[in-house]
């Protein structure tokens, strides 16, 4: 059930505040921190002995799941924590646990380390993106909150680009150590962020706040929150599985090189080419979704765009150039950059007391599909094949995902001020 909560005056709030400038710097690092790890994974595995090409692929994927196992702990933790304690200090919170994790992981000198430094940071990254895309909805006036959450989204994503120029250019330790710094330097632009208003006005009542099982008590609830997961599973089967696993399928496609280019494909300039159509995808959904004055008609055209550019990917590119591979992994990220409308859309359908734990969760368990991603495309390989294992998941997981948007109620400038018993 759904209860309105008494009206709160906003704060003049505008686009450029800073709240919404701390939000995107915030998201920024953490994705120059999520990503760096596919951006180094050969390099940093090779410096530390793992040499074979199997056990390269094998021991990356173990840490991509560390990684993201620490996402789903910390999804749940920092989700709770953004309802009871409030959004500011799970978003300067998590800054500062995977800032340091981010430090600590430039001095590995085992693959266990790694691993679990990978957990720390994954639960430390948990919680950014969650606690700013609520403190940007609940901040911003409801016609312009779809305009804020794209540039928390378009600001953050670019940073992948410098993850890769940086771990390209300084090596993988000290790339985690400018990845550490900047988090640091971010805590001190905190002056002149304050908790949002809906917060605070629904801490001044008896409401129950933060309950993660309160999304498994109602059916209708469960079902509304499954739909919200299921929306943002196809970017990470894209960025877990064919960018990250770009060399390998490169090489299973038969790429070529141009002359003057590198011999093969790398992780971490698909990655880079993937990111970039990230920025303008998002700028591109986001916008849309205004235009269109509907979050679900433009996430079902982002997702169909998906679709089309993973048949491309796959099944489109067999014995082309690496300049042709990495302008399709340029187009595959403009078609996933629906990303923050994903998270926009499971902070708008959830009240106050939970839209923190939905928001932060959401995200975090769609990232931490990758954990169930990976051992079933491992799985599908044996009969399937590389190509046709990647092109089962990916058709499964965008069918599920165009189901679960057609089904959500539009939350196009819904109002938020309320909550949920």
């Amino acid at each position: 059930m759904q209860t309105a909560t008494p009206p709160t005056p906003p704060k003049a709030v505008g686009l450029l505040s800073a709240i919404v400038v701390v939000a995107a710097l915030g998201y920024f690092v953490d994705i120059y921190d999520l990503i760096l790890f596919s951006i180094v994974r050969v390099n940093s595995l090779k410096d530390l002995g793992i040499t074979a090409p199997d056990a390269v692929t094998n021991q990356g994927l173990y840490l991509i799941n560390m990684q993201m196992g620490g996402m789903l702990l910390g999804g749940i933790l920092w989700g709770i924590l953004g309802d009871k304690r409030g959004r500011l200090s799970v978003l300067f919170g998590s800054i500062l646990i995977y800032s340091l994790a981010n430090i600590a992981n430039g001095f590995v000198q085992t693959i266990e380390q790694y691993a679990w430094l990978r957990l720390i940071a994954g639960i430390g990254l948990a919680g950014e993106l969650g606690a700013g895309i609520t403190l940007v909805s609940e901040t911003l006036p409801k016609e312009k909150r779809g305009y804020g959450t794209m540039i928390v989204a378009t600001v953050g994503v670019s940073g992948a680009m410098l993850a890769y120029w940086v771990g390209e250019k300084l090596g993988w330790r000290n790339a985690y150590f400018v990845g550490g710094g900047l988090g640091l330097a971010l805590l001190a632009l905190r002056v002149g962020v304050y908790e949002s208003g809906m917060f605070e006005q629904t801490k001044k009542s008896e409401v129950e706040r933060g309950n993660f099982l309160a999304l498994f008590t109602s059916w209708a609830r469960l079902i509304r929150y499954t739909k919200c997961l299921l929306i943002g599973v196809p970017l990470w089967f894209v960025v877990g599985i064919l960018i990250t696993l770009a060399p390998e399928f490169s090489r299973a496609l038969g790429i070529q090189p141009v002359a003057g280019q590198q011999a093969e494909v790398t992780a971490g300039l698909a990655v880079f080419w993937c990111y970039f159509g990230l920025v303008f995808g998002d700028f591109a959904s986001g916008t849309l979704s205004q235009l269109l004055r509907s979050r679900n008609r433009a996430l079902q055209l982002f997702l169909a765009f998906c679709g089309l550019m993973v048949g491309v990917y796959l099944f489109g590119v067999q014995g082309t150039s690496t300049t042709v591979f990495y302008a399709v992994c340029f187009v595959l990220g403009i078609s996933v950059g629906f990303w923050a409308l994903f998270v926009t859309v499971a902070a708008e359908q959830f009240g106050t007391n939970l839209r923190a734990t939905v928001a932060t969760t959401a995200p975090n368990f769609a990232r931490g599909s990758v954990v169930l991603l990976v051992p079933m495309f491992q799985a599908l390989r044996g009969p399937f094949g590389l190509i046709g294992s990647a092109a089962v998941l990916g058709f499964v997981s965008l069918v599920v995902a165009f189901w679960a948007v057609a089904t959500l109620p539009e939350s196009f400038n819904k109002d938020l001020d309320y909550v949920e018993h």
